[in-house]
C-alpha cells in the first residue's frame, strides 16, 4: 500500500512501503489528535520503533512508560504488549516496522475513509514519574 489512509482516528502516510525495502522494514508517518490511543496490543512478528517528530506522546511498552516529545525515540519489541496516547493537541511520529506487518508495509485492512465520530478512546493518560528513552 502506498499513499495515505485513516487509522483509529488519525491519518497515516506510507513513507517507505515494505516492498521498497525488500520486505525487511516499512516506515509510516502517523498524524494523531490529542488523546488518540490504539488498544493495547502485541505484534508477534515485527518490532516497532517510534520517532516523535512533533507533539508529546506517552508510550506504554510492557510495564514501562515513556513520556516523549519531538526528537525522542522508543522501541517496542515483538511479543511485548504496547500502546501510546497523544498528550498534545496534535502529534506526528515516524514508525518503523521490522519486518513490515504486511507485504506492503501497512495494515492489510486500513480504511481510506474517516472513522465514525463515536470511535472509542481505549487509554487515558495519567502523568507519573517515568524514565525517558534516549534521543537520537
Amino acid at each position: 500500500m502506498t499513499g495515505s489512509f485513516w487509522f483509529l482516528g488519525g491519518t497515516v502516510d506510507v513513507k517507505l512501503p515494505g516492498h521498497a525495502a525488500q520486505g525487511r522494514a516499512a516506515q509510516l508517518e502517523f498524524h494523531d489528535p490529542e488523546q488518540q490511543s490504539p488498544p493495547l496490543h502485541v505484534h508477534t512478528h515485527e518490532d516497532e520503533i517510534w520517532a516523535v517528530l512533533d507533539g508529546e506522546i506517552t508510550f506504554f511498552v510492557g510495564d514501562e512508560q515513556y513520556d516523549l516529545s519531538a526528537g525522542d525515540v522508543a522501541f517496542g519489541p515483538r511479543g511485548v504488549p504496547h500502546s501510546y496516547v497523544v498528550r498534545s493537541p496534535t502529534s506526528r511520529m515516524l514508525v518503523t516496522f521490522a519486518p513490515p506487518a504486511s507485504r506492503n508495509g501497512s495494515p492489510a485492512t486500513a480504511p481510506r475513509s474517516p472513522p465514525p465520530a463515536n470511535s472509542p478512546r481505549p487509554l487515558t493518560w495519567t502523568p507519573r514519574s517515568t524514565a525517558r528513552a534516549s534521543t537520537a
